[in-house]
């Protein structure tokens, strides 16, 4: 590859650009466009090309909304439905006929509503730049499209699939299975990564059958891994977006479908009606129609997410932290951890964790008198208080994180750390080492303008030297399967955590009072 910028990929030739000691190739279809009857069908076979594509700019980005609880692309970033691509980032000085560089392929966050491989974490320049590894992200689709399931109206004249999102993510690695030679990577030392949404992506793919040896390791950013649900629940959440956008649409999809004017109710659809409304839908609707499911479903389902993978009995067949469990999940290295304080970021505009009284009251309410009295003594104050947000926080992330380490590390290698480097504003808002605040650092952006507010009161140095220690020990893993030997090993009797800070240190069962609280409360798996 080395001085080449066409490559022969899966449907034909690509022509990447040079960006200075890298060579990037943007928006190569991994599968065929997800549009017309293929809406709601798992991916299908990429469509052939003729001639030399050019590969120099990304493809469009899933159907998404740019105002809400979670914020996505501007409206002037091109969007569609037609958003199955894939991008490759090479060290110039790679050559497919010389030593193959290890793979690492990054799933990006949002909620699985909004976010793309256009994300500043997606690129992975400063990855590349290092000449040690081949960087891989993707687009996936998103919102009510890849995330709500609809399969219990699937006919056999109009099949309907589950869990489209998660098919598409094992589409993508299927395709770097496939091609990444041609860009100096080596298919047998692919590691997949991911924070947030992209986290929970990368613990769901350990448990997903069709996964299994399509990656060689895995890294878990704050990943909430308990985010996945039975097919009841999404059967529900599935019938109430129906009637959402049924809402948003009027009543003029076909015979039957009418507003009774004694009663202002509605007769049911039919199921024919009903993939009409989902089929034929303009895709900014459907995208509105799913915020206010999303906005309802914090106080209906305490602690749940309706855009999430589904238990569905074959792609997923279990959850996977059963799966963690009893070692049926891919026995491949992994890294997991969370950032410090999860769940302070999580207030007003995103309003989605159990940090309300209401909701707190409603998650102890599943658990025993005696773990509801673990918890109390572990967060002082509940169901209000200065703790409230660590709870969220816990409920969330950083307990399924733990529960994830603690089951995998019977059977494969796994690394735990937490992220503590704040910047002094971070710390003065009350907001610490948030959520997603390590990307900044993991990323070389502290030169973004978010990043320089965060740190113009002092931090940034540290900030940032803690983010490449951070990247040199993800490189590291993908390369050997391991990070540095400073790094121990998390197993069940010591619980050995790396915590990155100022200066890092090593910690055995961090905040023990919290874990055995939670195991008590929610025991998982």
């Amino acid at each position: 590859m080395e001085g080449s910028l066409d490559v022969r990929v899966t449907g034909g030739v690509v022509r990447g650009v040079r960006e200075g000691a890298t060579v990037a190739w943007r928006g190569i279809p991994y599968a065929a466009p997800p549009v017309g009857r293929l809406r709601f069908r798992a991916p299908r076979r990429v469509v052939p090309w003729q001639g030399v594509r050019d590969a120099a700019v990304f493809g469009r980005v899933a159907p998404q909304a740019y105002k809400g609880q979670f914020t996505g692309v501007g409206p002037d970033v091109p969007s569609g439905e037609d958003c199955l691509t894939v991008n490759v980032v090479s060290p110039t000085s790679a050559s497919a006929g010389g030593p193959l560089l290890p793979v690492m392929v990054f799933i990006h966050g949002g909620g699985y509503s909004v976010g793309s491989s256009q994300d500043f974490s997606g690129q992975g320049r400063n990855f590349v730049r290092t000449g040690a590894v081949v960087y891989v992200s993707f687009n996936y689709r998103l919102g009510a499209l890849g995330y709500l399931d609809f399969s219990r109206y699937s006919t056999p004249r109009r099949p309907i699939d589950s869990n489209l999102g998660l098919r598409d993510q094992v589409a993508a690695l299927r395709w770097v299975r496939r091609n990444i030679r041609a860009f100096g990577g080596d298919p047998d030392r692919v590691t997949i990564f991911g924070e947030s949404a992209g986290g929970n992506a990368v613990t769901t793919l350990m448990a997903t059958a069709s996964a299994r040896g399509l990656f060689a390791r895995a890294i878990a950013q704050s990943a909430p891994p308990n985010a996945v649900y039975s097919r009841d629940v999404a059967a529900e959440w599935a019938a109430q977006f129906v009637e959402i956008l049924r809402g948003r649409t009027g009543t003029g999809i076909g015979p039957g479908m009418v507003t009774l004017p004694a009663s202002g109710t509605r007769q049911p659809l039919t199921v024919a009606q009903t993939v009409r409304l989902l089929t034929t839908t303009d895709a900014g609707t459907m995208v509105n129609a799913a915020l206010i499911l999303q906005a309802r479903t914090p106080d209906e389902y305490p602690g749940a997410f309706c855009l999430a993978p589904v238990i569905d009995g074959r792609l997923v067949p279990r959850h996977p932290i059963a799966a963690f469990a009893d070692g049926t999940a891919h026995r491949v290295p992994l890294i997991i951890g969370t950032n410090d304080r999860e769940g302070t970021i999580f207030r007003k505009r995103i309003d989605i964790l159990p940090r309300s009284a209401s909701r707190i009251e409603a998650v102890l309410a599943r658990g025993t008198a005696e773990s509801r009295d673990l918890i109390a003594r572990a967060y002082p104050g509940l169901p209000g208080g200065a703790l409230a947000p660590d709870f969220g926080g816990d409920y969330a992330f950083w307990y399924p994180c733990v529960a994830v380490a603690e089951r995998h590390s019977r059977y494969a290698p796994v690394y735990f750390y937490r992220f503590d480097v704040a910047p002094r504003l971070m710390r003065w808002a009350g907001l610490d080492a948030t959520h997603g605040l390590e990307m900044f650092a993991l990323f070389e952006q502290t030169d973004a303008p978010l990043a320089r507010r965060m740190t113009s009161l002092g931090g940034r140095k540290v900030f940032s030297n803690a983010g490449e220690r951070m990247r040199d020990a993800w490189i590291d893993f993908a390369a050997a399967g391991a990070p540095p030997d400073w790094w121990p090993r998390y197993v069940e009797h010591e619980r050995l955590t790396l915590i990155i800070a100022d200066r890092d240190r090593v910690e055995s069962d961090p905040r023990a009072a919290r874990r055995q609280a939670w195991s008590a409360l929610l025991p998982l798996g």
